[in-house]
């Protein structure tokens, strides 16, 4: 049982995703659009939520397959816009579909969205040595800058607070409090 958790993880619905996954560098494509669009279904909402939804979401949005995703209906929308298991957000469940086609044209500008994405932070995870007086910031000029060229490109549900969310949970960013365990881990990791 890992102790001194970052404080947002204290319930026990978010200790795998903590201890596993957040702060951990993603290059995989397929990964970083289901985080992608993770982060903009929990906009306005708390991400205990969409931890508690994450299986229903994979389900519901085919795997988060972008190809799929990019080619929904107006009859699929309307299927998402009653499943129980997600948020039935008519902008959101809309957002994934034009996130999709934005994510494949960048796939193909860029040969990756990882090569793409992780060009705001220059390649590498920023370190950030937080104690637990210090506030966790809500965006960057590194989150300003990728969200005004996600939405240049198109991209819906990407505002500032969304985009440092998506790379706090995606390991562009390690903000993991310095007494927590897992800092030193992520610190490691390229």
């Amino acid at each position: 049982m890992m102790k001194h958790r970052c404080p947002w993880a204290e319930a026990e619905s978010q200790h795998h995703y903590h201890d596993t996954e957040w702060g951990v560098p993603s290059h995989d494509d397929r990964h970083l659009f289901e985080l992608l669009l993770l982060e903009g279904a929990q906009a306005g909402l708390s991400w205990a939520i969409i931890l508690r939804k994450r299986e229903s979401y994979r389900a519901a949005f085919d795997g988060f397959d972008a190809q799929k995703i990019a080619r929904y209906s107006a009859r699929k929308a309307a299927r998402l816009l009653v499943d129980p298991g997600i948020v039935r957000n008519r902008l959101k469940i809309a957002s994934a579909t034009l996130n999709a086609r934005a994510f494949l044209a960048v796939q193909a500008e860029f040969g990756s969205f990882d090569k793409y994405i992780w060009s705001f932070v220059g390649g590498r995870p920023l370190q950030h040595d937080l104690g637990p007086h210090n506030r966790i910031p809500a965006r960057t000029a590194e989150s300003d800058a990728l969200s005004r060229d996600l939405k240049k490109r198109g991209f819906k549900f990407v505002g500032t607070t969304i985009c440092y969310a998506f790379m706090q949970a995606t390991g562009m960013v390690n903000d993991h409090l310095v007494s927590c365990p897992r800092h030193r881990v992520c610190a490691k990791l390229r």
